[in-house]
């Protein structure tokens, strides 16, 4: 299934995935676990960091400072990517 943004290219990840990135409670070390599969490390290592911060900015949740750690937006993103496909059912 595919995440789409409007600022980078859109992520692709299963369902399943997103079911392990998406859920009640702290997300963190499942979606630290995601960004080591392979396909999805090769997907956000073409993720441009301003792009990404102008994508994450727009969504209002971080503060310009916040946002100026990639790997922290990385991790956001795939967030967002898996909560995007689990909203889809």
């Amino acid at each position: 299934m595919w995440a789409y943004f409007n600022y980078i290219n859109p992520i692709e990840i299963t369902k399943a995935q997103a079911s392990i990135g998406c859920h009640s409670g702290d997300c963190t070390d499942d979606i630290k676990s995601l960004m080591e599969v392979p396909k999805i490390k090769r997907q956000l290592k073409k993720v441009l960091p301003d792009r990404l911060k102008t994508e994450l900015w727009e969504y209002g949740a971080w503060t310009d400072e916040e946002l100026n750690c990639h790997k922290d937006n990385l991790m956001r993103i795939l967030w967002i990517a898996c909560a995007n496909i689990m909203d889809e059912k």
